[in-house]
């Protein structure tokens, strides 16, 4: 159960990272293909977010459902800004899926 756990922490890592170099690609090169990036690695992290939830919730380890409320909300959020962007792309739908995302983390780490 340990390396399937580990598997999706590892997915759900790539997935931020893949929101973060969207959001790069998309302000130094202005490319438009970059917002698919963004958009596929914010559907990633909250599908394996949830997964990863999943997963605790049967290993029967204390959950903060609060926490995870807020990180769920963020990143559909997220996943709704990368829809966006990939209809009409703008450096500013980027910029503030990059800081949720980051925001994202944030929660993850110091709550």
């Amino acid at each position: 159960m340990d390396i399937v756990y580990s598997i999706f922490v590892f997915l759900h890592l790539l997935g931020m990272a893949g929101i973060i170099s969207g959001w790069l690609m998309q302000l130094i090169t202005g490319n438009a293909k970059s917002g698919k990036v963004l958009l596929h690695s914010s559907l990633l992290q909250v599908v394996t977010g949830l997964v990863l939830v999943g997963l605790a919730e049967m290993s029967d380890a204390t959950v903060d459902h609060a926490k995870i409320a807020v990180k769920l909300v963020v990143g559909v959020i997220i996943a709704v800004l990368g829809v966006l962007n990939v209809r009409t792309p703008t450096t500013r739908l980027a910029t503030a899926a990059g800081v949720l995302a980051v925001i994202n983390v944030a929660v993850a780490v110091f709550w």
